[in-house]
């Protein structure tokens, strides 16, 4: 055993031993912008990439702008290949080389690569000139969205320069190396490295896949040989013993290399990061990995931040997840197509579980059309769904593929085209399951793995309580499906009423108040519910959408700017959070109330607490789990309100018998544009 592990360790070093033929160079600085109505470019605006021109709501603008920079391309780099890789830009990008057109792009949130070589005078500047698109098209997905989609090279352009045999960087956006697990046990993996070749002539290559663990040491070996005219996919099967398996609780991560050597050329390496785990799911069961039970507790992510549009940074991301683990909950769902690749990164390394949508959608608005049964926009979804899974199949922490969100198709076209992209998805990952989210009844939800059923229960018609009723038909008469639950409707931390009833759809006002009433009746019924293997909450924070009357969507636990916590955040925090007691008093950002007699609301994970009103203890029920209420207290003039449990303490002040100054329609919010919403 010892002279076969010393062998594998010097043939190792032997193959990975070869100087990197391979370097990538950022091409974020020296870019010129400029919209496509100017009359030229001549007033054009130096930019750093990543950009957008849309980075606050109600300034979102749908247009066509354009991108330029010079490249210097030296002479000593002629005989090698060139490749110009976007991380993303919003959402019809085209590029040209010297005037050339290289390529087009459909899709916001994926990433894409084109080959400039024979379009570069090398010993040369050169000119890259790059036009973006968000303007509304009927042929690109999403063609019905409310979030905004900003315009843009959003995620910042690489060059890179490899040797004429390489591992391919033009498949779908990706690596070139996919990883697929065949076989997952404790025991043994069994699994292939799907490796996408490219040469610009015959060339006979010898292809090396070596697996590392964690700690560095080699899992597995395998070398084939391969014969490459100009594109090849090579499958390479190996296996590893006794593996660290991936888990929320143990995210164990491997290091998959591979090394292309052409006969008499220099070697090409590429290296992308896996992990090892078995994703099964069934009405009873649940979601399960690697054969246990495991419930997500999961928030939507939107595409923007306050004061930046699209333009998100690692920092943006490690706040989300920082926000995502005092919340408690365990996974993110990237709401209308992927996140940029180092959302996974860290999913990957803390075990956060990631559902990631195709954006195929359809916003809730009367006059809005999701589908279109036309050649391109078919094509377009398919090479979009192609794009996601290739460039996120390695991340073991993405464990869901979105095929549709709330769509509501007329006639049999469109279910044959979900059918069509359930299956396509099917066959180039078996390894997942697929996900929709749906809020219409029909054969649209027997088509996935999983349905998620999104409820609005009480907000239109109906009372909050109803869902309790909801809840009993779905476990009587649809218990046969793997079901999850998505819930979340629009409350203002700026807007406070005392008593907030149902808001008309014609309304821009939208009290946190009834947001919080909803919260606390949803959690009470469904969070716990073993008939959910997920619960997902719309959303974690507010986000843009100048499709709304302010250019905010407020159905966030968080503000857009991550700054203020709403009510509801706490509310799940004291469910979710198991490692951290939470103790809070619900209801303070409504401070001054005209009402002198009022109850009050405590979360609390830490016991009943101890509440004291005014200086006198006062006594409190519990409604629901880490939910305790008094009964209605007449309270006089300022009253500081404290509570206590354990460790824990909270105070808060209310104001009674003030006056309420409650903002009009015209002074809190603009509505020009403002739509009919569609009842769900």
């Amino acid at each position: 055993m010892m002279k076969i592990r010393i062998f594998m360790i010097l043939t190792a070093a032997m193959l990975f031993g070869h100087a990197a033929a391979r370097e990538t160079y950022t091409l974020n600085d020296g870019w010129r912008f400029y919209f496509g109505n100017e009359p030229s470019g001549d007033g054009a605006r130096a930019v750093t990439l990543p950009h957008s021109w849309n980075d606050s709501p109600g300034s979102l603008l749908r247009t066509t702008a354009d991108y330029d920079r010079s490249l210097f391309v030296p002479a000593e780099w002629e005989g090698r290949r060139l490749f110009l890789r976007f991380g993303g830009a919003g959402a019809v990008t085209d590029v040209f080389v010297n005037g050339y057109h290289v390529g087009e792009h459909y899709g916001a949130y994926t990433a894409f690569t084109f080959e400039i070589t024979d379009r570069v005078r090398f010993g040369e500047d050169n000119l890259l000139h790059v036009v973006v698109s968000n303007a509304w098209r009927s042929d690109v997905m999403p063609a019905s969205t409310d979030q905004n989609i900003c315009g843009g090279l959003t995620r910042g352009v690489e060059l890179l320069v490899t040797s004429p045999a390489i591992v391919s960087p033009l498949h779908l956006g990706s690596d070139g190396v996919l990883i697929h697990p065949k076989k997952v046990s404790s025991d043994r993996v069994e699994a292939e490295a799907e490796v996408h070749l490219s040469a610009p002539a015959p060339t006979q290559c010898a292809v090396t896949v070596r697996v590392l663990d964690g700690d560095g040491y080699a899992a597995a070996l395998r070398t084939v040989k391969a014969k490459v005219d100009r594109d090849k996919t090579v499958t390479v099967p190996f296996v590893v013993d006794n593996p660290a398996l991936w888990s929320p609780s143990q995210p164990s991560l491997y290091r998959v290399e591979v090394v292309v050597t052409p006969d008499g050329g220099a070697a090409d390496t590429v290296a992308v990061r896996t992990g090892f785990r078995d994703i099964a799911v069934s009405a009873a069961g649940g979601l399960s990995i690697n054969g246990r039970r495991t419930d997500l507790r999961g928030v939507r992510l939107f595409h923007d931040r306050a004061g930046r549009g699209g333009v998100l940074t690692d920092r943006d991301f490690d706040a989300d997840l920082e926000l995502l683990r005092d919340l408690g909950a365990n996974a993110v769902r990237s709401e209308g197509g992927p996140h940029a690749p180092y959302l996974y990164d860290r999913c990957d390394e803390t075990g956060v579980v990631a559902w990631v949508d195709l954006p195929f959608t359809r916003a809730p608005y009367l006059s809005d059309v999701g589908f279109y049964d036309t050649e391109r926009f078919l094509a377009g979804g398919r090479r979009q769904l192609d794009e996601i899974i290739a460039q996120n199949i390695n991340h073991p922490s993405v464990a869901m593929w979105g095929i549709f969100s709330l769509l509501r198709p007329h006639g049999d076209e469109a279910l044959a085209y979900i059918r069509e992209l359930n299956a396509r998805a099917k066959a180039a990952d078996a390894s997942r399951p697929t996900v929709a989210c749906s809020n219409r009844n029909g054969d649209i939800n027997f088509i996935t793995d999983l349905i998620v059923w999104q409820q609005n229960v009480g907000w239109e018609r109906g009372m909050f309580s109803d869902v309790r009723l909801w809840n009993s038909q779905l476990s009587k008469n649809w218990s046969h499906l793997a079901s999850g639950a998505t819930w979340g409707e629009e409350g203002d931390i700026d807007v406070q009423e005392e008593n907030p009833s149902r808001t008309s759809p014609l309304c821009a006002l939208f009290p946190e108040g009834r947001q919080t009433a909803q919260h606390e009746e949803y959690a009470a019924a469904l969070c716990g519910d073993t008939l959910f293997w997920g619960v997902w909450i719309n959303s974690l924070a507010d986000y843009a959408s100048d499709r709304h009357s302010d250019g905010t969507v407020n159905t966030g636990l968080v503000t857009a700017d991550r700054a203020r916590r709403k009510d509801a955040y706490y509310l799940y925090r004291a469910l979710w959070n198991t490692g951290s007691p939470t103790l809070h008093i619900a209801g303070r950002n409504l401070r001054r109330r005209s009402d002198a007699e009022m109850a009050l609301t405590v979360y609390s994970s830490a016991g009943e607490p101890l509440l004291v009103v005014g200086g006198d203890t006062v006594a409190v029920r519990e409604a629901s789990a880490c939910r305790y209420v008094t009964e209605p207290l007449r309270l006089e003039g300022r009253t500081v309100v404290r509570a206590s449990a354990g460790d824990a303490s909270d105070e808060a002040v209310f104001i009674a018998g003030s006056p309420l100054v409650r903002k009009s329609n015209s002074g809190l919010r603009k509505t020009a544009g403002l739509r009919m919403k569609d009842s769900r």
